[in-house]
């Protein structure tokens, strides 16, 4: 059965591109140089600062670059603006994960010399961290790539690469993991600071990439997500959250959320399906429903690993996706050993896989070595090897739910390829409304208004601004709760909910973009 990789809202993308480039105007205004200069030396202890660079732009922030008569530098970093007004939220747990990480592993990081709010931000451009500089000679995609590629193109591994150096920088990328998957905690969400001794634990719901994506290009209304202060004490809760997030997504996307009537229904039946097996406990590894659960950063890959001459680890960076999740996360061998994601992936699914399967081999070996190394030196015991784990995830098709789970618009193709008939057996004719039977006769009635309106919002091609103060009013019929006996999952907006959470005091351990 042919699946198909949902797109984000253009309008929405156009939006955020266009909140950028009114912010921008900000960046290379003089006075703001100074000032920044001068926040940045307050922090660093002194020093003579040489040089400002220019801004320079990644995925989620923007950073400057100073240079000093002595030492490495330092930078200062401000998360770029958004649709979705969650930048403190951010800044706070990602500076507790990277307290977390240096406190608990050895995983290298930059020294974070002080991070704040907006208020006392330079030019008021918001939170930001201030971080020594790391010197560095790329990142291990650059080891990687293909060569002769160009900077703007996606990047891929050198398919004639040497085995050996694939291996060596595997087994650097394998000890970030092994050391991760050896942060426990009692419950599902986002570190913050509770305490007066700043020490990070659990705090806030789990501030994922797939949550600021739902937010700024599917347009789900903030007010739709899980309370600030949601966290979760089990697998099978989370699997549910996120499952009703993937149906959130399909409701509220108004642009390019369907192409036709038929693949609406598609999709509506798959989210519906998905739900009723995270509703049934069926997604989750029961061995592990109620902990502990590890510590994952969904944007913990390749390119955000820095490297020097000698192409050793020279930094880990971009934490602020990290947050406590489902030991099975953790327990899945990682997407990037390619570099691209299966979604990304030209040639499709199977063809990602067939090229996938070496390249885990390479990395389960080296994975192993480091296992072996690690219980020789007394930091890891038996009952925490992962490589096993990482087998059997992708023996079972473990892999592909905790994948399809994490993300919603790569959920629709995951899930009739590998999902479908591992859980509702074979679909001989590759008939989509035939599993419609599996729904609650409330679910099927309800999805030809559902379809309906989607085409209609499809035609009009407008966007809703969920801020908006009578925006509330605008909202469709509710979808999580057709066919559903499950209680509604906590919704709420962020309008003072963030103002009890604390930002940690003192020096730190810490990433740039």
């Amino acid at each position: 059965m042919p699946g198909s990789f949902e797109e984000f809202d253009d309008a929405a993308w156009e939006h955020g591109d266009a909140l950028f480039d009114e912010w921008k105007q900000k960046l290379y205004d003089e006075d703001l140089y100074h000032e920044i200069v001068r926040k940045v030396v307050k922090h660093r202890m002194g020093g003579d600062p040489l040089e400002i660079c220019s801004p320079q732009r990644g995925a989620f922030n923007v950073y400057y670059r100073i240079r000093f008569a002595e030492g490495a530098g330092a930078m200062i970093r401000f998360p770029m603006p958004a649709y979705f007004q969650y930048a403190d939220e951010k800044l706070v747990a990602e500076v507790a994960a990277m307290r977390y990480i240096s406190d608990n592993t050895t995983i290298p990081l930059p020294f974070v010399l002080h991070h704040g709010m907006k208020e006392e931000s330079p030019g008021g451009l918001g939170p930001f961290m201030i971080m020594e500089w790391v010197k560095n000679a790329g990142d291990v995609v650059d080891v990687l790539n293909k060569p002769g590629l160009e900077d703007e193109d996606p990047p891929i591994l050198d398919p004639d690469i040497n085995e050996e150096k694939l291996e060596q920088m595997y087994s650097q990328m394998a000890d970030i993991l092994l050391q991760l998957s050896r942060c426990n905690f009692t419950a599902i969400g986002s570190l913050g600071f509770r305490d007066e001794e700043d020490r990070p634990e659990v705090a806030t719901r789990p501030l994922s990439l797939n949550v600021s994506q739902l937010a700024n290009f599917a347009r789900v209304p903030h007010f739709q997500l899980p309370y600030i202060s949601t966290t979760f004490t089990t697998s099978s809760e989370y699997y549910t959250a996120l499952a009703d997030m993937h149906l959130q997504q399909l409701s509220f996307q108004r642009n390019q959320a369907i192409d036709s009537a038929e693949d609406c229904k598609k999709k509506y039946i798959a989210r519906q399906l998905f739900r009723k097996l995270a509703s049934e406990s069926r997604l989750a590894d029961a061995g592990f429903n109620q902990g502990p659960f590890k510590l994952w950063c969904d944007d913990l890959r390749p390119a955000n690993v820095l490297v020097d001459k000698d192409h050793k680890i020279a930094a880990a960076i971009d934490w602020e996706f990290t947050y406590a999740a489902p030991a099975e996360f953790s327990f899945s061998p990682p997407w990037w050993l390619l570099l691209k994601a299966p979604e990304d992936w030209d040639a499709g699914l199977d063809d990602w896989v067939e090229k996938y399967e070496p390249r885990l081999a390479t990395f389960l070996r080296a994975l192993e070595a480091k296992e072996t190394e690690f219980i020789e030196r007394g930091r890891l015991t038996k009952s925490e090897i992962l490589s096993s784990r990482m087998r059997e995830s992708w023996e079972s098709g473990q892999f592909w739910v905790t994948y399809a789970a994490r993300r919603t618009w790569a959920f629709d193709a995951i899930f009739w390829r590998f999902l479908d008939e591992k859980f509702f057996g074979t679909n001989e004719g590759g008939d989509s409304m035939d599993r419609a039977k599996l729904l609650p006769q409330e679910q099927i009635d309800a999805m030809e208004h559902f379809v309906t309106r989607k085409l209609q919002e499809k035609e009009e091609g407008t966007l809703v601004d969920w801020y908006e103060t009578d925006a509330e009013a605008r909202l469709p019929p509710d979808i999580l709760s057709v066919g559903s006996s499950a209680p509604a999952q906590q919704m709420a907006g962020l309008t003072g909910a963030f103002a009890g959470m604390r930002v940690a005091k003192g020096t730190m351990r810490g990433t740039d973009d």
